[in-house]
């Protein structure tokens, strides 16, 4: 699992007044994939970009787009960030009535299709809904904003996930996490069962390319 570790900076600690140059600097030093925190306001206390700004992403760079929808109404909008050039989609598991035509829907649009969990959502809604994702975001802070500090239980919370889905034939789905990974504790993550690291300040703030490579260094070492 070690060896197959997927970087996914967040472009939510980008310049905002360059976010070209962010873009670049995700690419020059062989990121993964692009997150991006997709917020209304009202699921969360906090608003960031929508479509267009997505598409803009997009025409810049070949990398994945992830979009993390922190929305509300996912549904309403899943179509638009399909056509802004998303490849993998996120909704919350908290703001769905049907998730599993949510999923279907997601993926009949061809891009990989996510469910997310707050730090105090059981795992329960992740187990029922598994075998129809791609992968599992699990957060390690209450969304909203950028700079958390890592909740440190979230650790036992990965490892039932990545127990549930190797017992369950499920080895294949990806778990995600995001919020306050740094250097000094993805390994821990890692070895929790986590595979897609999201991180924003810890890669933003400061010298990039230093910081990705203190981050692979730790994840292999």
């Amino acid at each position: 699992m070690i060896n197959n570790v997927k970087i996914a900076p967040s472009l939510l600690s980008a310049n905002f007044a360059n976010l070209e140059k962010s873009v670049r600097l995700c690419e020059e030093n062989s990121a993964d994939i692009l997150h991006l925190d997709i917020m209304d306001g009202h699921f969360v206390p906090n608003i960031t970009f929508g479509p267009l700004v997505v598409s803009a992403i997009g025409r810049l760079t070949d990398l994945p787009l992830d979009c993390h929808l922190m929305i509300t109404d996912p549904d309403k909008y899943i179509a638009d960030f399909v056509e802004a050039g998303a490849d993998m989609i996120s909704v919350h598991v908290e703001t769905g009535f049907h998730l599993h035509r949510t999923i279907s829907t997601i993926k009949n649009y061809g891009c990989k299709a996510g469910i997310v969990l707050n730090p105090a959502t059981p795992l329960e809604y992740a187990f029922e809904a598994a075998e129809f994702c791609d992968f599992i975001l699990l957060m390690s802070v209450n969304p909203g904003f950028g700079g958390q500090s890592f909740i440190s239980s979230f650790l036992r919370r990965c490892e039932k996930l990545r127990s549930f889905l190797d017992n369950n034939n499920l080895a294949n789905i990806e778990i995600q996490v995001d919020g306050g990974i740094t250097p000094s504790n993805v390994r821990q993550v890692v070895e929790a069962g986590a595979n897609i690291i999201v991180a924003g300040s810890a890669l933003f703030n400061g010298d990039f390319r230093s910081n990705i490579e203190a981050f692979r260094r730790n994840i292999h070492e």
